[in-house]
């Protein structure tokens, strides 16, 4: 009888470390790779600037944008967003800076919806759904947005 207190005492230990960092390392991992992501192509964006240009006037169709506005503004988002979302600093509205730069890039760009492989329309809806649950459960303890809460209501 003993022998199943303390390995239930165990287990529960065991849960509540998992209960307060699992999620927060979960919640890590999706800011790291989502917002890497975003990030490479805001890096390739910036990194041939007349090309970026050029595939913003012939091939996305921006609505409501001109092609220069909307190709500066795609690359702020893709290089401003996932570096909040990296050190964890206003996660939230980084979370959804960047489901609006990935809803844009699908409508903006619909030949993704008649590729025979269908990858490319799945990583939109694969990183979509990351961003809308790091907008909805937050960045985790493992965030400046954390940390500067906890400072808060100790002070």
């Amino acid at each position: 009888m003993i022998a199943i207190t303390r390995a239930s005492f165990l287990s529960e230990r065991f849960d509540d470390v998992f209960r307060r960092y699992g999620g927060s390392l979960m919640n890590l991992g999706l800011r790291l790779f989502v917002g890497w992501q975003f990030f490479k192509s805001g890096m390739v964006k910036l990194s041939d600037w007349g090309a970026t240009l050029s595939m913003f006037h012939d091939v996305y169709h921006t609505p409501l944008l001109p092609p220069d506005v909307a190709a500066a503004l795609g690359a702020f988002g893709e290089i401003t967003f996932p570096t909040l979302l990296f050190v964890g600093f206003l996660s939230r509205p980084a979370a959804f800076g960047l489901f609006f730069v990935n809803m844009v890039a699908v409508i903006s760009y619909p030949d993704l919806l008649h590729f025979e492989c269908p990858a490319a329309i799945n990583d939109h809806l694969y990183w979509g759904i990351l961003l809308l649950v790091l907008l909805v459960w937050g960045p985790g303890r493992l965030s400046v947005d954390s940390w500067l809460t906890r400072s808060q209501s100790r002070g």
